[in-house]
């Protein structure tokens, strides 16, 4: 087959606002960049200049959306958002107050609704080659439907956890969750090849969804090398942006959702990112992600707290960068900083994926103590930036931070312990030497094994040995 003739179809069933959308908007500019023909069918919220449009998150690219905007509206008037002309899809985590509700709680009416506007958008698009479906969902039946054409099925490990949930706990996560169950097995075992991102996931599949072990490969995301590179500003514009992002526009967000709801004066910069001292600019620690259970957003404010009764007057400050508006599961990190009487807590709230890489580059260090992350791409998209990282000894972030012990590129610790999170943040705050050197081999790293354009070739091999 002609490599200009390999055309693909990529599905997502959600509107934009998690790693996936962010892997599947990268891996489509580096396989069209490949020479291979994508349309990105996925869904969409709000008006153009939203980040969560598709058409604007993932703009230059063929899209075609599902829009979610009129579900959430009625939603929002108290209607139920699930029987909407096009529903709101639904969610592998399992939330209050929010429209998008667990896939567990769908019953089969909603679940045929939703395969049916789905094959409804697939059907306005020409047969591919191949479907590359992004996640294990309703979206994987409605490719069904539509004939026998191959398709890669890329779990990017939120429903391995949805699965696994529902393997220990049964019906008591959701009245229709062995259904569920059922669906997601058997759309896996369907699929012509199934794609996971890390060994860990690639082990959980295997117990979860009674699939042969051969038809199941291993391929990590990737980083944008030329968006995220090192790019350090001075001292004087780093205090700009970090002025800019949460004194003249804050988008921090306290239990009523509300963006800017949480703001700061430049008294509160002043005296927590400079060193009265010496007048020098202290190292700031970032956190960047959604507030989800798994995140342990709150256990890293405990253990920050923890660290600053050592470090005292010298201790840096913690900004919290995400948090999708609205979202969070158990206690929300503001909530946990007030409690505690923290200083040093800075919630920068949602922001466009285009300040990132400066944001990363204004910080010294990157702590995320996540619990079986799936696979972690920002950690990645971090150590691009040449910051070394924090992260616990689960899940993918094993499989890039202190592969070789000899030349480690950041910190690991035990999940869930915060001494050991406040001991690592504390080791880090304090030797200059030691974060540059760290930075430094992360940044070797994902140079040598994470460019997206290597990952591209890898899927394009995947299409071309299922379409010939």
């Amino acid at each position: 087959m002609s490599e200009r003739l390999l055309r693909v179809v990529m599905t997502l069933a959600f509107y934009p606002r998690g790693g996936s959308a962010q892997v599947a908007r990268y891996l489509t500019r580096a396989l069209e960049a490949r020479g291979v023909g994508v349309t990105l069918c996925c869904g969409s919220l709000g008006c153009p200049g939203a980040s969560s449009h598709a058409g604007t998150f993932f703009a230059g690219l063929d899209v075609r959306p599902l829009d979610f905007t009129d579900a959430v509206a009625r939603f929002e008037q108290g209607e139920d958002p699930m029987t909407a002309p096009v529903p709101v899809h639904p969610s592998f985590e399992d939330r209050p107050g929010v429209p998008d509700r667990v896939f567990t709680s769908l019953d089969d009416t909603a679940y045929r609704r939703q395969v049916a506007v789905w094959r409804g958008l697939l059907d306005t698009v020409d047969r591919p080659h191949v479907y590359h479906v992004h996640h294990l969902t309703h979206v994987n039946d409605a490719v069904a439907a539509l004939g026998d054409t191959p398709v890669v099925a890329h779990l990017h490990g939120t429903e391995l956890k949805m699965l696994d949930t529902i393997r220990s706990t049964g019906s008591r996560c959701g009245p229709h969750a062995l259904a569920w169950q059922q669906r997601l097995r058997a759309a896996a075992q369907r699929a012509s090849r199934l794609v996971v991102v890390s060994a860990a996931d690639q082990a959980l599949a295997r117990e979860l969804l009674g699939v042969d072990p051969d038809s199941i490969d291993v391929i990590h995301n990737g980083v944008d090398l030329a968006r995220f590179t090192v790019d350090r500003p001075p001292v004087e514009q780093r205090l700009a942006w970090w002025r800019r992002w949460l004194v003249q526009d804050p988008q921090g967000w306290d239990t009523t959702g509300v963006p800017g709801s949480v703001s700061y004066s430049d008294g509160d910069l002043q005296r927590h990112f400079i060193d009265p001292a010496t007048g020098e600019a202290r190292p700031v620690l970032l956190y960047v992600g959604r507030f989800l259970a798994f995140k342990r957003v709150p256990l890293l404010i405990r253990a920050y707290a923890r660290a600053r009764t050592v470090l005292g007057s010298s201790a840096p400050p913690l900004v919290i960068w995400g948090g999708y508006p609205g979202e969070w599961e158990g206690d929300h990190p503001h909530s946990t900083a007030q409690a505690l009487g923290v200083d040093g807590v800075f919630f920068a709230g949602w922001r466009g994926h285009n300040d990132l890489p400066v944001a990363l580059n204004c910080a010294d260090a990157f702590v995320a103590p996540s619990v079986d992350e799936p696979f972690g791409q920002v950690y990645l998209e971090a150590m691009a930036c040449r910051l070394p990282v924090i992260a616990t000894r689960s899940g993918g972030p094993l499989s890039f931070i202190n592969t070789n012990p000899t030349r480690p590129n950041g910190w690991l610790v035990t999940p869930d312990a915060e001494h050991e999170l406040a001991d690592a943040i504390i080791a880090a705050v304090t030797d200059p030497i030691e974060r540059d050197r760290r930075g430094s081999e992360g940044r070797t790293i994902a140079e040598q094994d994470y460019d997206w354009l290597q990952i591209a070739k890898k899927f394009k091999d995947i299409y071309r040995g299922l379409a010939t």
